[in-house]
């Protein structure tokens, strides 16, 4: 019999964030939206593959933290945080490529001023996703093999706060990204919430939670 110290749930986690995440992008913007199916490949797929990031890396989080608050979080879903925080972190790597390669004022005009250049809540976003990025990127390479030996670096970027300032600047980056959009829930594409304002939930929701239960 498995042993329920080894379990790890991280396969089935991942494989039914990723696909519920896809769905949703599908129904929400093919389905009950106007975006044709020729804009799935790029700009649909990774609005699904964003999604699924920021629900993983606020999976991997907050499943300790939720643990200490006295939910009763199963053992596979706590061995599954490291593979998920690096699947998540992973996913966010392919939506950063992606939406680099298509951020352009013919996709992205509410970003853009007439003359071309970033709008300030466009730029405070840009700045929230890369300092959020750079600083998930610096939390990855705990896990490296060279570097498991530094402790203090280990101690500090594993260390509640450090944690606590890369789930704010990705909240910063979806909030500035999506809340225009937010606004007016008359022109939600079948009344579905925008994918930024889902994911600015789960992590505000994933923020409090390691607020008042990271030890």
């Amino acid at each position: 019999m498995e042993n329920i110290k080894e379990r790890n749930s991280a396969g089935s986690i991942i494989a039914v964030t990723c696909i519920l995440s896809l769905l949703y992008a599908i129904l929400r913007y093919h389905v009950m939206g106007p975006v044709p199916w020729k804009d799935f490949p790029f700009f649909i797929l990774n609005k699904g593959i964003s999604l699924a990031a920021f629900v993983l890396i606020t999976f991997n989080f907050s499943l300790g933290p939720l643990n200490n608050l006295g939910a009763r979080v199963g053992e596979g879903w706590l061995n599954a945080r490291k593979a998920i925080g690096m699947t998540g972190f992973l996913l966010v790597l392919i939506h950063a490529l992606i939406s680099f390669m298509i951020f352009k004022p013919a996709i992205f005009g509410k970003f853009f001023e007439a003359d071309g250049t970033l709008t300030l809540l466009a730029g405070i976003s840009m700045l929230g996703g890369v300092l959020g990025f750079v600083i998930l990127w610096a939390y990855n390479l705990s896990f490296q093999t060279h570097l498991s030996e530094d402790k203090a670096f280990i101690r500090f970027i594993t260390s509640r706060n450090f944690l606590l300032v890369a789930l704010l600047f990705g909240i910063i980056h979806i909030f500035f990204m999506g809340y225009p959009g937010w606004m007016n829930p008359s022109g939600w594409h079948g009344g579905l919430p925008p994918i930024s304002l889902v994911a600015f939930a789960i992590c505000s929701l994933g923020y409090i939670i390691n607020l008042i239960g990271r030890k």
